[in-house]
């Protein structure tokens, strides 16, 4: 008899709504940099919320996530990147896993992130 109401119950289980991935707020972006005329890299870690001036550019990060533990590792994060004679070059989510898919591409810098902490 129980074995008959596993089986009324299994598909109902189905219609339950599906969750979307949860992501986990980090405080700190780890971003990479690169002057590609002095050819010097870079690494620096930027709060959340705050802003940081490398060289000509000035790196704000509004937002670090990353992925669910539970799924394959990935950072996100919003970046805003501004350069002294420019203004605003760059506004937009980098991820860490896809560096190639949305770095900064500028004549004189490369920016890409590392990861969240």
């Amino acid at each position: 008899m129980r074995f008959f109401g596993i089986l009324f119950l299994m598909p109902l289980v189905s219609l339950l709504p599906v969750h979307a991935n949860a992501y986990v707020n980090r405080n700190n972006a780890v971003v990479r940099v690169m002057d590609k005329a002095a050819g010097k890299v870079q690494t620096v870690n930027i709060p959340v919320g705050q802003s940081a001036q490398i060289d000509k550019l000035g790196i704000t990060i509004r937002a670090c996530k990353q992925s669910d533990p539970f799924d394959a590792q990935d950072f996100f994060a919003f970046i805003e990147i501004s350069k002294l004679d420019e203004g605003l070059i760059f506004s937009n989510w980098m991820t860490a896993n896809e560096p190639g898919d949305n770095p900064l591409q500028n004549a004189d810098y490369d920016v890409w992130l590392v990861k969240c902490e």
